[in-house]
């Protein structure tokens, strides 16, 4: 090092925006979630394992009872799914 750091800082705006359109991500979920995702989804039975469909700012583009499901989605929207956990 030559004592000289440069620090680059991005804004949050920016870095929710990065692969937007071109990413999304499968979140595992269950159903006692679904509403802090999707406030005006209808009440569901507790404990369903469901996935989502995640675009990469976050916002919620799907919900299904399967993984293969969402990714399908993804795929068919010209996204590249990745896995959250």
């Amino acid at each position: 090092m030559t004592g000289h750091e440069t620090k680059t800082t991005i804004d949050p705006a920016d870095l929710a925006a990065l692969g937007e359109g071109q990413v999304a991500y499968v979140k595992p979920m269950q159903s006692d979630e679904v509403n802090e995702l999707f406030p005006q989804a209808p009440q569901m039975q507790p404990g369903l394992k469901l996935f989502a469909l995640l675009s990469a700012s976050g916002t919620p583009i799907l919900l299904t009872h399967s993984r293969d499901a969402a990714v399908a989605n993804a795929w068919a929207h010209d996204l590249q799914p990745v896995a959250l956990h």
